[in-house]
């Protein structure tokens, strides 16, 4: 047991998915895999381990935000020994050269916060994806012919800005679309030498308002659900035999 994960050891698999929603954890625990069983629920942020097409996984919430994926990744990472954490979540696009729908591979997560610096002494402001996962779902991806954008993203501090401009690091820096838990993840497993990705659904472009219904929501993440559980298989195969 961790903090604020009460799962006893062994009941945590090698390789996580983490959206940020206990309740989306819930949906593809319970829709998607085999064998499942609800190892930690302090704080109603669920945990379930189970397998896809026999590999073990677990699907366990985030929470929203750097602080809160900051906590519950490097407890998975240091008192769990998870070797891979993948996150999959929603992001809204700054660019209209990205659709509500369309998924987004990280490559490197762009932020104005100090989480890095005061957590490990990393200066940087921007952190790329850690170890092979990243190119596991390229290459997932392509097997399966699921069309997936592969880019640099912002991680954001705040939701709700004053200026609604695009944020300057934003700009600099080509980032198409915002969301916030990225930079944490990828600072955590480059510290701890772990492997980290993360997968995004557009769920809205913010110059246009387009935007998912909530009901749209759980439907339309399938894609990344099944990209992220395949390639959850293929890490196992090439990353942990």
């Amino acid at each position: 047991m961790s903090i604020h994960i009460s799962a006893k050891p062994g009941e945590i698999a090698k390789i996580v998915l983490m959206p940020g929603d206990p309740l989306r954890a819930k949906h593809i625990a319970e829709n998607f895999l085999d064998d499942i069983k609800l190892v930690s629920s302090t704080r109603n942020v669920f945990y379930y381990t189970g397998t896809y097409k026999g590999t073990p996984v677990t699907i366990g919430a985030s929470g929203m935000g750097i602080p809160s994926i900051g906590i519950y990744s490097y407890e998975l990472f240091n008192e769990y020994n998870v070797e891979c954490i993948i996150r999959i979540g929603t992001a809204g696009a700054y660019t209209t050269q990205l659709k509500v729908y369309d998924v987004v591979n990280v490559d490197r997560a762009f932020s104005e916060s100090t989480y890095a610096k005061c957590a490990f002494d990393i200066d940087e402001d921007n952190i790329q994806h850690q170890g092979a996962a990243y190119e596991i779902i390229n290459k997932t991806a392509e097997t399966l012919n699921i069309p997936i954008i592969k880019g640099a993203i912002h991680s954001s501090d705040v939701f709700y800005r004053k200026d609604p401009a695009v944020p300057k690091i934003a700009v600099d820096n080509n980032c198409s679309a915002v969301e916030m838990e990225a930079f944490a993840l990828f600072s955590n497993a480059k510290f701890l030498n772990k492997m980290a990705a993360t997968i995004v659904t557009i769920s809205d472009v913010i110059p246009t308002h387009e935007s998912m219904s909530t009901d749209e929501r759980e439907r339309s993440l399938e894609t990344m659900y099944k990209l992220a559980l395949e390639s959850v298989v293929k890490i196992s195969e090439e990353e942990f035999v």
